[in-house]
């Protein structure tokens, strides 16, 4: 996905591709930037979920690293509790384990190009439930609004890091494409 070249004043064009190993300076330092949000992540527990991922993609801007988008089917090898969750509660689902967006790039839709892209991938790719989850202590309200936004509904709770943090577990269903 390219967007056409811009005009003096407008924006550079977004591009969404698959993440490849040149990008992962640029994913941990994005992570580090988010890491109140997110568990921590460091080079070879990258390595271990791009290898394992089914969807790892990110925002290209100017040939820089934008944000970034990894996921997760059932039936991975991954300790994380809110996947470990999913594990117990969906038979097939596709489980975002996490976004990350610049700072400096907040409010240009790149979260949104990015759940454009995966609630396509994960229909042609015939995954049901579409899941995450977001922190409600501390409470990160902007997640919570935009995962509404895209028809996420709480199927869950779960306390983590000894009762310092809640989390609501979040699923979508992904409806297969239609044919004309």
């Amino acid at each position: 996905m390219t967007a056409t070249s811009p005009a003096a004043n407008e924006a550079p064009p977004v591009h969404v591709r698959d993440a490849t190993t040149h990008d992962f300076p640029a994913i941990l330092e994005l992570n580090a930037a988010s890491v109140q949000f997110l568990s921590p992540l460091d080079a070879e527990r990258l390595q271990r979920l791009h290898a394992q991922a089914a969807y790892h993609r990110v925002v290209e801007i100017d040939g820089a690293i934008a944000a970034f988008l990894l996921a997760l089917r059932e039936r991975a090898d991954y300790d994380s509790p809110n996947y470990r969750w999913f594990t117990q509660h969906y038979a097939q689902f596709l489980y975002v384990d996490r976004i990350v967006v610049a700072a400096a790039q907040q409010g240009r839709r790149l979260g949104a190009h990015l759940y454009d892209d995966i609630i396509a991938f994960a229909a042609a790719s015939g995954v049901t439930q579409l899941t995450c989850e977001f922190d409600l202590k501390p409470p990160n309200p902007a997640s919570a609004h935009f995962h509404a936004r895209y028809g996420f509904r709480e199927v869950g709770r779960q306390w983590l890091g000894g009762g310092k943090k809640q989390v609501s577990l979040q699923a979508r269903e992904v409806r297969a494409p239609t044919s004309v």
